[in-house]
């Protein structure tokens, strides 16, 4: 539990309360300092004793080693402003690649410096400018769209389309390392809650649905790549038919999902759970449909519908995660 402090009051009527004295001087507050007091949704009052300063830039320094990459991910996600990579001689082309690499697949992350023995990124983001609901939708978006794509390459054989969509994850984990990036800035420095529109406490829970939206991104790329396998097989009409009503169905349990879990919505997030019996209907029909193909095609095709049947079930993970939105006095 925190510090208690008793609420008192002027003979004028204004409301005051004291701060604890070791906090006081630990910032360096005196009579006539400055603090920043900031009413947040939920009625709680956050006082900031560095109001007006700007925040230090979070310097951390990595020297190349086989794990560069990913710990260059890892210092990016847990909000580090530059990132120095130094060796004790010079860089060696391809570790440079690797940064380079690296780099692109990180949003505002950039190269500002470089040398033969050291590479200066730095990341130009301003996190009030990038809510996380708006990066959320985009990635759903890019998601969406991948599924609807994947389903016509399977039901056409188009191979090219399939390609399209594997080529575009790469954009889905671009914008789920962002959104990563941005949750943990909240939860370090809560005064950015109200300009984000997110507090703290729901920070795990978009952590959660967007993992789940970028992990459908992955099972549509599952899919792609069995239609590459399939090189162009055609599907019996009765299969295209059922493909089609299973895409519907499952399409629209993520779309609803990720819409009640952005609108607080109880009774749209009961109606994905709702939908299994029909789902498993439907894709027991598929299973029996598939056994007209060749058998070659088969095992593909059951694995492409196995992971689009798996989209529901990360649907359905998604609507587990809805709350009702608190109304605010």
């Amino acid at each position: 539990m925190g510090v208690i402090r008793r609420i008192q009051r002027t003979p004028s009527g204004t409301f005051f309360v004291c701060l604890p004295k070791e906090w006081a001087e630990r910032y360096g507050l005196k009579r006539g300092s400055v603090v920043a007091i900031d009413e947040t949704s939920d009625g709680k009052l956050l006082i900031d004793p560095e109001y007006g300063a700007a925040p230090p830039s979070r310097v951390v320094v990595l020297e190349p080693g086989p794990y560069l990459s990913r710990e260059i991910i890892g210092k990016y996600l847990l909000g580090f402003d530059i990132i120095r990579v130094e060796a004790k001689e010079s860089i060696s082309f391809e570790t440079r690649e690797i940064v380079k690499k690296t780099v692109s697949r990180l949003i505002g992350l950039e190269i500002v410096e470089e040398d033969y023995s050291k590479i200066v990124l730095q990341c130009l983001l301003e996190p009030t400018s990038f809510p996380p609901e708006k990066i959320l939708r985009r990635g759903y978006a890019t998601v969406a769209g991948m599924h609807r794509d994947v389903v016509n390459a399977l039901v056409n054989g188009d191979v090219h389309m399939a390609r399209s969509v594997i080529a575009r994850d790469e954009e889905v984990n671009r914008l789920y390392f962002l959104l990563v990036r941005i949750l943990r800035t909240i939860i370090q420095n809560p005064s950015l809650s109200e300009k984000l529109g997110l507090q703290p406490i729901e920070c795990l829970d978009y952590r959660l649905t967007a993992s789940l939206v970028e992990t459908i991104g992955d099972e549509c790329v599952r899919t792609a790549f069995k239609v590459l396998d399939l090189k162009g097989t055609k599907l019996t009409e009765a299969l295209k038919k059922l493909i089609v009503e299973f895409h519907v169905m499952v399409y629209g349990a993520h779309e609803n999902a990720l819409k009640s879990f952005l609108e607080g919505d109880i009774a749209l997030a009961e109606e994905v759970r709702n939908m299994r019996p029909q789902v498993e209907k439907t894709l027991g029909a598929l299973e029996k449909s598939v056994k007209e193909q060749s058998l070659e095609a088969m095992p593909y095709i059951l694995a492409a519908v196995s992971t689009l049947q798996q989209i529901y079930e990360h649907s359905v993970d998604i609507a587990d995660l809805v709350t009702p939105k608190s109304r605010k006095p």
